[in-house]
């Protein structure tokens, strides 16, 4: 093992007492090869290619990478967490060896990612270079391997054996009850109507806890089928299903989807149809999703040459909640001294929005880090893969959940609503249920 490998392994058991900006650099070269396989050889599954333990995954509609093993990693802390990443990983691109027979997005070496949603949070930032990627675009499907320093060696992919279930889960409050969260909302909402702000986001979490221990193919599995319209991705112990899309980079286009304005489903056509109907004409979550909007689009603008905003949001269904959704998309800008920007060096310009923290994004910090009473790790925060010519795909990890890394049975489920001046603290807690919903049942054993 590398100094290097040793150093960021050694980084995930930080404390608050780690020196903030901390990374360990990648070991050198990386030297990867990218082989086209029969796309019929593949399960429709791609998780079940993914081993018990470390797996990562990127998933949306049968379509994306799954990944295992590690060549190395980074490991960042505070406000520096995303550029000492991005600095180590543009060194690691600029030195690999790379024979890549397919040159689609997703070939050739690729790092997962997640980060912590706030500069002070306890929770470390990693970038991990997995040691085999299986891809899979359209009809394309290909296998990468990665090693350091020498020729990696051939895999052929096969399905292991299925996860177990957990069997039942014990639900209890996380940081705050939910008499207690609602008085948070309160709170905010008078700050709210003080002037102090527009908006914010306050988060909750519950602690579940499973009867055998979690493995997170089970979780993988059942969350890819029944939000298959969503990305599903685990990255270094958070798991989950987002339905935003921060951003895609990929030759020179960004696209972004913005959601912000939420109803909860009834599990009638006719009643959903009804509530669509409410949501897209909701003054409340109209407003919500405008800053949300307003506050993407100001932070595109500086690494974009163009961008179409459309003019009012579409109404997204989604099994368990409507979404008032919007679609970005923009042209990079090439002018500058380095060339257009990583898609992780825009994700950390975009980070955080006004749909995960509020508006104005100061304050709205400042009153999470004041009342929310947690820290939300990488809740929220970025979480995707890049590749060495800086395209990728970074999601929000929202309808997520944190596995604890010394107790296979606990893990942390998270849920955020935006906060406006009309909000009400019971119809907030709701909303906050209905995010839940999709960890539970993914979950679930039945």
């Amino acid at each position: 093992m590398s100094p290097d490998l040793r150093a960021a392994r050694a980084g995930d058991d930080a404390t608050p007492h780690t020196p903030a900006g901390t990374a360990a650099t990648l070991p050198q070269p990386l030297v990867a090869r990218t082989v086209r396989v029969d796309a019929d050889t593949l399960p429709d599954d791609l998780t079940a290619l993914l081993p018990a333990e470390g797996g990562l995954s990127w998933l949306r509609r049968g379509d994306g990478l799954v990944a295992w093993g590690e060549v190395a990693r980074t490991t960042s802390y505070g406000p520096d967490r995303f550029a000492l990443a991005e600095a180590a990983w543009r060194t690691a691109a600029a030195h690999a060896v790379v024979r890549d027979e397919v040159r689609v997005p997703g070939t050739g070496p690729v790092a997962f990612g997640s980060f912590a949603f706030a500069a002070g949070s306890r929770a470390a930032s990693t970038l991990v270079v997995p040691a085999v990627v299986v891809g899979r675009r359209g009809g394309t499907a290909w296998v990468t391997t990665i090693d350091v320093g020498a020729a990696p060696g051939t895999v052929r992919p096969r399905p292991l054996a299925p996860a177990a279930a957990p069997g039942p889960v014990r639900y209890t409050d996380g940081a705050l009850a939910s008499e207690d969260w609602q008085e948070a909302v309160a709170q905010a909402v008078e700050r709210i109507r003080a002037g102090e702000l527009d908006k914010v986001v306050l988060a909750r979490d519950v602690v579940a806890r499973t009867t055998e221990p979690l493995d997170q193919r089970w979780v993988l599995r059942r969350l890819a089928a029944d939000y298959p319209s969503c990305w599903t991705f685990a990255v270094d112990g958070i798991v989950g299903a987002t339905p935003e899309l921060l951003l895609r980079s990929e030759k020179g286009l960004v696209t972004s989807r913005v959601l912000a304005g939420t109803i909860r489903r009834t599990g009638d056509d006719a009643a959903d149809l009804t509530r669509a109907a409410t949501l897209a004409h909701s003054s409340k979550d109209l407003e919500e999703h405008e800053y949300a909007v307003e506050s993407l689009t100001h932070a595109l603008e500086p690494f974009c040459s163009s961008a179409n905003v459309p003019e009012t949001p579409y109404v997204l269904h989604l099994p368990n909640v409507l979404h008032l959704a919007t679609d970005v998309t923009a042209v990079l800008r090439t002018d500058g001294e380095d060339g257009p920007p990583s898609s992780l060096a825009l994700a950390a310009a975009l980070h955080p929005t006004a749909a995960v923290a509020g508006t104005p994004t100061a304050a709205a910090c400042e009153l999470i880090d004041r009342i929310e009473g947690m820290d939300r790790g990488r809740y929220a925060g970025p979480v995707g893969w890049v590749g060495t010519d800086g395209d990728g795909e970074w999601g929000i990890a929202l309808r997520s959940a944190e596995l604890d890394p010394d107790d296979p049975h606990r893990l942390r489920l998270f849920a955020g609503c935006g906060i406006v001046a009309a909000s009400e603290p019971a119809a907030e807690l709701a909303e906050s249920e209905a995010k839940l919903e999709p960890m539970r049942h993914a979950l679930g054993d039945g």
